[in-house]
């Protein structure tokens, strides 16, 4: 008998949306399901998508549903709550979106869903943090994306500066998904060489690196400046996400992890690099950092650690 690979997003926004148009292009799933708070945005959304099916290499079954839908789905992705507006940090979002996220992890419980929540909406350290408590399920099934996309894009601009394959970049953005985040340089590899000793080796210039960072750090802020919000890149990312879960691909993504001591803290939400299976989070990459580094994502937590006591408060 097919594997059923049924995912469930809530919020059709630019996001989510931006992400169910991924899908449908590389297939991998069977069902989608999209819920919205305008339940009719939701039903149009699936009209659009549904009209386009013929054209497409993959046959999806695809409809607007209810909380209901969540129970025998196997991952639910959330992308609902409040738009990051121009100028406002990720980490302003908390407050509203905490009570957002709070009613739809409560609503996705009640559904007796028993699979992998996937939480893009923002701030997503916090957010999933919020998610894995209200629902109180195993942590490796609540993922945040984390510093997937801030990867992505690290990586993008590696290969670019660099004249190498994307594929062939090694490297992480950790901590926070926001103006915390930091790479470790020292655990970035242009295949399988360091990325200093490669630098070094062609003779450039190690002050390029560091704005290569600076202008991915800040990335999403000038896109929001041009064009009001960032999807595509996130949406893209989800899809691999989503992949490599469906896959048990057993890939190695940076991603928002429950922390239980990794890096030396604990009771947190932070990006780090995990390998990805058809249960979730099967591993958490422990990578090596130097002093500088390890006071960067110290620097990162007791940031996050911070608004947790907000977001305690609103859950209490």
């Amino acid at each position: 008998m097919k594997e059923n690979r049924k995912v469930v997003l809530i919020g059709t926004g630019m996001v989510g949306m931006s992400m169910a148009y991924s899908l449908i292009n590389t297939g991998g799933i069977n069902e989608l399901v999209l819920i919205d708070i305008d339940p009719e945005k939701a039903v149009g959304e699936a009209m659009d998508l549904n009209h386009g099916l013929p054209y497409s290499f993959n046959k999806i079954k695809i409809k607007s549903g209810t909380y209901k839908d969540c129970k025998n789905s196997d991952i639910v992705v959330i992308c609902a709550g409040a738009n990051q507006k121009e100028g406002q940090t990720r980490l302003e979002l908390t407050k509203i979106n905490t009570q957002i996220m709070k009613e739809i992890a409560l609503n996705i419980k009640k559904s007796g869903f028993d699979g992998i929540v996937i939480v893009a909406s923002n701030p997503v350290d916090m957010m999933s943090f919020v998610v894995y408590k209200v629902m109180g399920i195993s942590k490796n099934k609540v993922i945040g994306s984390g510093t997937l996309l801030d990867t992505a894009r690290i990586r993008y601009s590696l290969s670019e500066y660099l004249n190498v394959s994307s594929d062939d970049i090694q490297a992480y953005i950790l901590g926070e998904h926001g103006d915390s985040s930091f790479i470790s340089w020292m655990n970035t590899y242009v295949g399988c060489k360091s990325i200093i000793e490669y630098i070094d080796e062609k003779k450039l210039d190690m002050n390029d690196l560091s704005n290569i960072y600076e202008e991915v750090r800040d990335a999403a802020y000038e896109i929001i400046e041009r064009k009001k919000a960032t999807y595509y890149g996130i949406g893209l990312s989800l899809n691999k996400l989503i992949q490599s879960i469906f896959n048990d691909s057993h890939n190695i993504l940076c991603v928002s992890a429950y922390l239980e001591g990794e890096y030396e803290h604990s009771d947190i939400y932070m990006g780090v690099p995990c390998i990805i299976n058809r249960e979730g989070i099967q591993e958490i990459v422990q990578l090596s950092l130097n002093e500088v580094d390890q006071k960067k994502f110290d620097e990162s937590y007791y940031i996050l650690k911070k608004v947790k006591l907000e977001v305690k408060k609103e859950l209490a």
